[in-house]
Parts: structure tokens; sequence; C-alpha cells
């Protein structure tokens, strides 16, 4: 008897409904085995019958030895995890007989098998609802765990189970199983934006303040140079706090990737806020941008509409650093396999830490350095040109003194109040790129954008170019103090890029003036 029933496979973010065909019937010959799986199966799917026998088994059916061929359809993609078990475990059970009613073509199985039958959560099962609410399936049986991810999707019912009992009773219509409803919205705006760190913790640094208000007014890069205790960590861990708030769209999109990846707690269904990823400086080329022999998300990918946090960013090896360059122009990066090429969205705010040497305190208003000469060079030069032409910010970080960490009067600004700023200028840039596709702030502006947007009167011109020759800056900080630049007239609400956003733009390039580094 040849039943059929339906899975989902994920590649990237996106999912791919699976046909799962059960033929039962035919003799087997002496000594050779009962149990057929085709369709290109890896090993987790291949050792899913093992599962799927004790659980069908354990709950009181039978497995019959007679000839059972399971085809995962279509047959030339690869089919990868444990979410077929349900599936196959079904079609077993309606093409020996052992279910009641016959299967559904509009419903979709998904869920790993326990031994005993029980239900555990499988990866992806937000791409798997959007997909299959898209082919018109009516219906999705799978884990309880799972349920409250997928029920995000509207216009499909989500079925939630504890155990393949359930799913056979269900599909018998001995166990009424209500279908599980999520008020998105609610959820969303009642969640969004819970941090637990905020700015007003964070006593002086005023102008480090300033500097990551501005990189997050325009998706600036940043990265932060000062001596160790200086803060440079805590300041960016509240950065976060002080960008947009996700929309729907970024807030699903964002949810998508952690799902495919594993990382949405139990019962959680929508991530409403900014992604925060903090990678070690151990961590491989392949952990921090994707891959591996089955794809899956990396670290860049997981910060996607967040920031991505690299401290000590020198300890980072050179290979990790160096291909991060062409996912940060992209802003995607393209895991290709023999077999198979995928895409993941890596549009995402880097924001780096670093000492200004290997001990620690050149350039500090008390310590003295004792790195011998030519080391401060050796270890700026860890980090290559290319890589720190796409940082717009450099700044310098200073420890706070004793009198502002001491001062209980000391109030500093709310995360809440600059957050503010920074969204009116994200409005005002909303509106200058609306007509222009895949640019949405300052700093994804093209060297033509530059010219047609940050144009500058005489005086501004005169500026920048004493400020090119006196601080030797190099040609690369141009288009960046640019950026900067129409950064600094937005939060002003200014049209113009006047005199004093040039002049504080041009002091964020301290790596580009020669001889900072002795």
């Amino acid at each position: 008897m040849l039943t059929k029933t339906y899975a989902s496979a994920v590649h990237g973010i996106e999912a791919q409904t699976i046909t799962v065909e059960v033929n039962a019937g035919g003799n087997i010959a002496a000594g050779k085995q009962f149990y057929y799986l085709v369709g290109l199966p890896d090993n987790a799917v291949k050792e899913g019958f093992q599962r799927i026998e004790a659980s069908i088994k354990n709950i009181g059916y039978k497995l019959p030895r007679i000839k059972l061929v399971v085809n995962l359809a279509p047959a030339d993609i690869k089919k990868e995890g444990s979410a077929y078990d349900l599936p196959i475990a079904m079609g077993i059970l309606a093409s020996t007989g052992q279910l009641v009613q016959s299967l559904d073509e509009k419903t979709l199985f998904i869920g790993e098998l326990a031994l005993d039958g029980e239900l555990r959560p499988i990866k992806g099962a937000l791409p798997i609802a959007i997909q299959s609410m898209k082919e018109g399936f009516r219906r999705i049986l799978l884990p309880r765990q799972n349920a409250s991810e997928a029920a995000i999707v509207k216009d499909i019912d989500i079925i939630p189970l504890d155990n393949l009992k359930q799913a056979i009773q269900y599909m018998e219509g001995v166990l009424d199983i209500v279908p599980l409803k999520t008020d998105t919205r609610t959820i969303f705006e009642v969640n969004k934006n819970k941090y637990s760190v905020d700015f007003n913790d964070v006593k002086g640094q005023e102008n480090i303040k300033r500097a990551l208000e501005l990189a997050a007014a325009g998706g600036h890069n940043v990265i932060l140079i000062g001596p160790p205790g200086a803060g440079k960590t805590m300041l960016a861990r509240r950065l976060p706090t002080i960008l947009p708030p996700l929309n729907m769209y970024e807030s699903l999109e964002t949810t998508k990737i952690h799902s495919v990846a594993g990382l949405l707690g139990v019962e959680t269904s929508l991530v409403t806020e900014r992604p925060y990823r903090s990678p070690h400086h151990t961590i491989s080329d392949v952990a921090l941008v994707g891959g591996g022999s089955n794809p899956n998300p990396g670290e860049i990918s997981l910060a996607h509409n967040g920031v991505l946090f690299l401290d000590e960013l020198p300890e980072f090896k050179r290979q990790v650093l160096e291909v991060m360059r062409q996912p940060m122009e992209e802003r995607k990066v393209t895991i290709s396999r023999a077999k198979i090429s995928v895409d993941y969205p890596a549009s995402f705010m880097l924001i780096a830490s670093m000492n200004p040497c290997p001990c620690g305190f050149y350039n500090h208003p008390e310590k003295e350095c004792v790195c011998a000469p030519g080391a401060v060079k050796k270890y700026l030069s860890k980090i290559s040109g290319p890589l720190l032409d796409r940082i717009d910010l450099h700044v310098e970080v200073t420890p706070v003194s004793y009198d502002e960490l001491s001062d209980i009067h000391y109030k500093s600004e709310c995360s809440e109040v600059i957050a503010q700023r920074v969204v009116r200028a994200r409005n005002i840039q909303d509106k200058r790129f609306k007509d222009i596709n895949g640019i949405f702030y300052n700093a994804q502006m093209s060297s033509k954008m530059v010219k047609d947007f940050c144009q500058l009167n005489p005086a501004g011109l005169n500026i920048l170019k004493t400020a090119m020759t006196r601080l030797q800056l190099s040609a690369r900080a141009y288009d960046r103090i640019l950026k900067v630049a129409r950064t600094a007239a937005d939060l002003e609400d200014s049209e113009d890029i006047k005199t004093q956003h040039l002049a504080e733009a041009i002091q964020y390039r301290n790596l580009d003036r020669e001889g900072w580094a002795g």
C-alpha cells in the first residue's frame, strides 16, 4: 500500500516542501533488510528508523516485517536532520493499515521522535510554517516546543503535540486539539526593546557616547581604542539600546535566522530586540561567517539587524577578519559547496575594541607605555587596511577620572532620549533614500551618492583640505568623513553639512593620521 505524507527541508533561511512516500508490501529476500530509505538522506535521517521503530512499538502499535520503501522527494535535494521522524512514522502507520483515516494531503508533519514516542523540537519551524502557508497547507503537526514560533504565521493551523500517539489520535479524529493562535503584534509591542542595560549607567565618557550616537544614527561601523578598564566593552554593550526598534519585517527575518540556527528558546516566538553577538577572539572563520559540511549561519548572520562586537580586535586571526570584508560590503554571505549554495543575510553594525599597544598604555594620560620601539605599529598592523577602510569612526577611549566615578550627583542621559534623536535622524535618511533600492542609511552610500548628498560649501571644502594636508589623513578617510558629517547634520535636522559637522567627523579618523602610532 502506498501513502504520502509531507515534511519540509530548510536550506539557508528558506524551506522547501518534501513529499514522504511510503510503500509497504512485497517479499523480503532471505538475509536482506526489510526497510529501505531513499531520496538522498544524510546519516541523521537514516538513523531515524531506529527511533521510529522503537517509538511505534512503545506506544502499542506494530512494525510488520514486510518490505518498506521510503522515498523523500525530490530525490536530488539532500535531506538533513531529525525532523523527518514524525512524517515517516505516520506514513509507515498509514501504509501498513494501522491508521483508521487516510492522511490529509494538506497536512504537514515535522518533529523528532524519542524512543518512547515523545516529540522533541527541531530547527527552522518558522521558515517551514511560512513556506507551508504559501503552498496552501491547512495545518502543521509539530512538537509543542516549536508551536509558538510557528504560530507567528497566520492562515495555517498550528497543532502542538507532545508525542506520536497524539498525532495518530488527532488524525483519526479521536483527539481534538485546538490550533495555537499567537497575537504577533501584541508580543512584538510588549517585548520590544526590553534591555537590561542603559547609557545612564555610564559615568563620564560623553565624547564616546556622542560617537556611538553618530554610529547608531548613520549605521556606521566603529572601533574603540583605549587602555584596559577604560569602559570599551561596557559602552559597546549599550549600543543596541539606542538603535531604532526592530520593525515587524526585521523581527521576522531575524527570527528566521535564529530559528534555523536552533537558538530560539523553548516557547519563544519572536525576536523583538536587536541582536548583540560578541564572539571570542579564538573563533574560526567558518564559525564567524557560516558554513560547515551542512551550512549553518555564522555569527555575522546571527548579528543581522543588530550589532557584532569584536573585543580585542588584533587578537583575532587575520584570516578570520579578512573573510568579513565581502559580507560587510554586500550585507549578505554566500556559502557555496559542491552540491549546494545558500545565502544568509548579514546586515550588521560592527563595533570593535582594542588596546593601543601590547601593554595597553600607549597615549595613556598617567601610565607609561613599556612596549619596545616599533611594537605599537606592529600591533596595529595586525588589522589590515581594507578592513579599517570599512570602519567609519575611530574613537580614542580615555579612562574615567576618580572624581567622575565618585560623583553621586552625576546624571547621564538615558538610552531612551538618545534613541529618540537616532530615530529622527534615521527618518530623515529614509526619505533621502526612498527611491534607491537597498540603501537605508548613510553608511551604505556609494561614492556617487556621497557626491550627490554630501556637498560642501567653500568653507567646508577649505576645512577638509586643511585636515587632509595638516593631519596627513589617508585618501580612504575622505568619503568616510563626508558620510559621518552627513549623519551629524541629520542629527541636527540640517539640510546642509556645516563646518562644525565636518570638524566633528574629522576628529574620528585617528588611525588614518600619519604618525599616530609613533
